[in-house]
């Protein structure tokens, strides 16, 4: 099978003080025997360059191949021989033909993430195609009708996880945003360890990964900060409630060691300027499992493009980037020096880095992590009135009536609760649910709100012209839902195991409202049609291939139904997907 072996028991006991010692030393293309040592780290091999096939025909051969990121030999899933797969460079108004050949032993896919396409073209085995059995060749075949930068990558269990990804950048028909040079900039996560033991690892304990979780030394700074009653009214509600306010990212770096173009920080990718250019840099997250956080510092990015479309430019600092979604920002470097380009992940435990220099083998100072961030009861339960919530005893709460609160019985006492909109309840597969959940779009996230740095939000982008939807016919209202200590995900409590299909009509002019009831941020993917979300009030705001819904976040959306087929709908964070929060579309 095209399985590797997963880190031995010693080695796993190990792994964080070695990923922070060596933070990878080569990448994969190429196994180096690298000794595990500090003249490993400063001999590092400069990064390899991703290849870029341009045209309109194309064969792609889906194999496997040994790589060497963090001074481990093992195996990946790869594309024509590379990871990341080749960047695919198209042309708007071109037909492309793509032969995919599938050398491995296990059937495999590519999905086109964020392609209009028809749904036999989309890639997603089991709906409208079922996939690419071994040793056959699938040749997809559609015209490009759109622009900007996407990517792709396996629609097959955990390929995408171990390599099987890349970069599409489509020239437009007329080009609007000058830039004198652009670079692919595609962020992901590599693990030593099989993703299947991830996997079953989050199954038997959802929290596995988090080295951070608050201790005493975390209590007594609250102490300090807030006092001491008010220190253990905080830790004790989070205790009966069995929550974690650091339960950020369900994989952290003491798994995973965060890519730039498949370099590892201690490879410094570098792209290339002249003092003066204007330089696109196209960002993709192409990661299985996290959100990054992205700043250069020295220099202010204008955002002119996201998720492929162009958008308003908006000047920021710093900006979040969700699993699958792509941002283009435009940078003016005016010093002859070389700038860290960083991304940190949520969860604040590791980061890609590459440089943006004007010569090879130059590098810049690497910020420091953040402090990490902790949730907060707005994070937890929305919009609700929660200035009383320390005091209170939760043990007399019924958590079940109150959605927001985690399953305790009891009755709620002399406090006014607000009705839940919708029947569902806590169970076997929901842990909590929001009452009132907050509608706002201008929340950059949490560890980014007021952090002193111009942070890009939902509420910034704004695509030009009209929508290509029109007033919504009907509203469709879903619920992200999860049990955390189950490790089960999904939408309105059922997993897709157990879900039917929604059912559009073609042509139909739809509003899709998500609420997340859990404390996870989701990045969610409709295939075959855009999304362009809404403000509160109904009017149109952006046009994306994914949307990301904060914990406690309620977001509409518009979609027009002009696409025929079976179509995924999911969240992309990867395991999330495979452990139940994902639907099928039929459009008929």
């Amino acid at each position: 099978m095209n399985r590797y072996d997963p880190i031995p028991l010693a080695e796993r006991l190990t792994l964080p003080s070695r990923r922070r010692f060596v933070q990878g030393l080569t990448l994969g293309g190429l196994v180096a025997g690298f000794d595990l040592d500090a003249r490993a780290a400063a001999t590092a091999s400069p990064a390899p360059q991703v290849p870029v096939l341009s045209g309109s025909e194309f064969d792609l051969t889906i194999g496997t191949m040994p790589v060497n990121v963090t001074g481990a030999r093992r195996i990946a899933t790869v594309v024509n021989g590379s990871m990341p797969a080749p960047v695919l460079r198209w042309r708007e108004g071109d037909t492309v033909t793509l032969r995919v050949r599938n050398t491995l032993a296990t059937t495999s896919s590519i999905h086109w993430h964020g392609m209009i396409v028809p749904a036999d073209m989309d890639g997603v085995p089991g709906l409208s195609f079922m996939g690419i059995a071994p040793g056959e060749t699938y040749a997809y075949r559609f015209k490009v009708n759109q622009s900007g930068t996407y990517w792709y990558h396996s629609h097959s269990r955990f390929q995408e996880q171990i390599g099987l990804y890349g970069a599409i950048v489509i020239e437009p028909r007329e080009q609007r945003v000058r830039a004198d040079r652009e670079h692919v900039v595609l962020l992901s996560d590599w693990s030593d360890a099989d993703p299947e033991w991830l996997f079953a690892t989050l199954k038997k304990q959802g929290d596995y990964f988090n080295f951070g979780k608050q201790t005493v030394g975390d209590f007594l700074r609250d102490a300090h900060a807030r006092g001491l009653s008010g220190a253990l009214a905080e830790r004790r509600m989070w205790n009966q409630m069995r929550m974690n306010p650091t339960d950020l990212a369900d994989v952290s770096a003491y798994a995973y060691t965060y890519l730039m173009n498949g370099a590892p920080p201690a490879a410094n990718w570098t792209g290339l300027f002249a003092r003066g250019e204007k330089v696109r840099l196209r960002f993709i997250n192409g990661s299985s499992m996290s959100f990054f956080d992205v700043r250069i510092p020295g220099l202010k990015m204008r955002v002119v493009a996201a998720d492929g479309q162009e958008v308003e430019p908006v000047t920021v600092d710093e900006f979040r980037i969700g699993n699958a979604e792509t941002f283009d920002v435009i940078v003016e470097p005016d010093a002859d020096r070389a700038y860290t380009i960083f991304a940190q992940s949520m969860d604040r435990s590791g980061y890609a880095r590459g440089t943006l220099a004007p010569r090879a083998g130059m590098s810049a100072e690497v910020p420091a992590l953040d402090p990490r961030p902790r949730l907060t009861m707005r994070d937890m339960m929305g919009d609700m009135d929660h200035s009383a919530m320390p005091g209170m005893d939760h043990s007399k709460m019924d958590h079940g009536a109150m959605p927001g609160m985690k399953g305790m019985e009891g009755g709620c006492g002399s406090m006014p609760m607000p009705v839940a909109s919708t029947p569902l309840k806590t169970g076997p597969t929901i842990d909590m649910l929001v009452a009132t959940p907050r509608t706002n779009l201008d929340d950059p996230g949490i560890g980014l709100r007021d952090n002193g740095r111009r942070v890009l939000t939902y509420a910034d982008l704004r695509t030009p012209g009209a929508p290509i939807s029109a007033d919504p016919q009907r509203e469709i209202e879903l619920h992200l839902t999860g049990h955390m200590e189950r490790y089960i995900w999904s939408f309105d409590g059922k997993k897709f195991s157990d879900a039917q299909p929604l059912r559009l009509r073609h042509g139909e002019q739809v509003r899709i409202s998500l609420i997340n009831d859990t404390m996870m941020t989701h990045p969610i993917h409709l295939h075959g049609m855009w999304s362009e979300l809404e403000t509160p009030q109904g009017e149109f705001r952006v046009r994306k291939h994914t949307l990301v819904v904060q914990p406690a976040q309620k977001i509409s959306y518009r979609v027009n139904a002009d696409a025929l087929g079976s179509w995924a709908y999911h969240c992309h964070l990867l395991f999330h997907m495979e452990a139940g929060m994902f639907r099928v579309v039929e459009v008929k």
